[in-house]
């Protein structure tokens, strides 16, 4: 069934910042405990070294110490809540010479928790932290190395988001996960999203949680509430004929991967409008990566959370004091209340996007030379009804839009074309909405 709406000057508003609410969602924030994080953190910190080179055999010191410990916890948390955790090793031995980090033969071990979705169990949204840590010395896997923020902060996240959403259960399933050989070349996320792809999962999103502990900047800047998502413009993956139709119809920044950030916005600006995300159009910082990028490599939807103001004298430093200036990256530099926060940004979109339908495909837009926009999708099981949004081509995100249902096809009468771009989501019967899906072919 087709139906027509039509639009007049004088009701055309913005619904930006409206959305239904779940009260479950404001529950989720309020049973994140700093004091957890905090004691995760320093747990980790306190291996001495989680370098990926490191020692694995000790219980006490090293990567093996610290992952076995993290799998306890993954353990633990799997057995308060009946077993609801699929909880294993995923490993990729990577070979001597492989780059200039690799100086011997390394199993690169990622942890992995899964908690099965009930309707979509092969449908997964991931939260992930990184494992290794470092020094100056990249090579350098015998030295202290604490890492306190570069990445317990985000391992800790994980594993408490974990804590608080398995008392849950969703429609989609949730990967929590410890990643191994950041530092040395990304070698973790590789090896779990060649992984997904030999399970054929079908992959949401992956958010990386990448140092989300520090609110003094090397800037001098003091900021608790702000916090960064990096996300890519388009796929790497995509054919030469879809970057083609880009040069004409648009898309140059609506890739997968940037509607995972929108989609991340929208829901902390919902429930947590005290914080303040910052949607950077960038892959990440200027030259530098993060473990979301392997997973972009293959064609997932990926970003990168961290904080807004990083402090290099805290990164990739010896322990030391130099010229009064104290390097190194301690635990007394975590701020965990705000490690909570972002913590609780990653539990609510999980939350929301682990309760929401699965996001419609093959999304078909016309409407060429009228004064109207065409759009068609495919139906999506257990969606209530569907939001058509529009944009300004330069706004960063999705600023109006009109609910529908009963229908996979739409046409707004009234809105030019040329001068908006478009995107459709889905809507379950809970209010919790998809990710939105940009137009993907030409419909006459």
């Amino acid at each position: 069934m087709k139906r027509i709406f039509h639009i007049l000057p004088i009701l055309f508003i913005s619904f930006h910042g409206f959305s239904q609410t779940d009260t479950k969602i404001y529950d989720i924030i309020n049973n994140i405990s700093a004091n957890r994080i905090q004691s995760d953190i320093e747990t980790l910190a306190n291996f001495g070294t989680r370098h990926t080179l490191s020692d694995t055999i000790s219980e006490t010191r090293g990567i093996g110490a610290a992952r076995r410990w993290i799998k306890k916890e993954f353990d633990k948390i799997s057995k308060e809540c009946n077993n609801c955790l699929e909880v294993f090793y995923q490993k990729d031995l990577v070979k001597k010479g492989t780059n200039k980090r690799i100086t011997k033969d390394v199993w690169v071990v990622n942890v992995v928790a899964i908690q099965r979705g009930t309707k979509n169990p092969n449908s997964f949204i991931a939260m992930s932290g990184d494992i290794d840590s470092r020094i100056t010395d990249p090579n350098n896997f015998t030295d202290d190395a604490p890492g306190a923020n570069d990445n317990a902060t985000g391992m800790a996240g994980a594993l408490e988001a974990a804590r608080v959403l398995s008392k849950y259960k969703f429609d989609n399933s949730i990967i929590y996960v410890g990643l191994s050989g950041e530092e040395q070349g990304l070698f973790g996320g590789k090896g779990l999203a060649n992984f997904a792809i030999e399970k054929n999962w079908d992959i949401i999103g992956v958010m990386n949680n990448d140092m989300i502990g520090n609110i003094k900047g090397i800037d001098g800047v003091i900021d608790n509430r702000t916090f960064r998502i990096f996300s890519e413009p388009t796929p790497p993956t995509e054919t030469a004929n879809q970057r083609r139709a880009r040069r004409f119809y648009g898309g140059e920044v609506d890739g997968i991967s940037r509607q995972l950030a929108r989609y991340i916005y929208k829901t902390t600006k919902t429930y947590m409008p005290e914080m303040n995300p910052k949607i950077i159009y960038r892959l990440d910082r200027f030259g530098r990566g993060g473990h979301h990028r392997p997973f972009n490599d293959v064609g997932f939807a990926g970003i990168r959370i961290m904080e807004a103001h990083e402090n290099y004298t805290q990164q990739h430093q010896d322990i030391r004091t130099e010229n009064g200036i104290e390097y190194g990256d301690k635990l007394k530099f975590v701020n965990f209340e705000y490690t909570k926060k972002l913590t609780a940004v990653n539990a609510i979109n999980l939350a929301s996007i682990a309760s929401a339908p699965l996001a419609p495909k093959n999304v078909g837009i016309g409407g060429i030379v009228q004064a109207s926009a065409k759009f068609s999708w495919e139906s999506v099981e257990e969606a209530k009804g569907y939001k058509i949004y529009w944009r300004d081509t330069t706004s960063p995100t999705w600023d109006h839009f009109k609910y529908v249902e009963d229908v996979t096809e739409f046409t707004l009468d009234g809105i030019i074309l040329d001068n908006y771009f478009f995107g459709v989501s889905a809507v379950g019967k809970n209010g919790h909405e998809s990710i939105v899906s940009f137009p993907s072919k030409i419909i006459r």
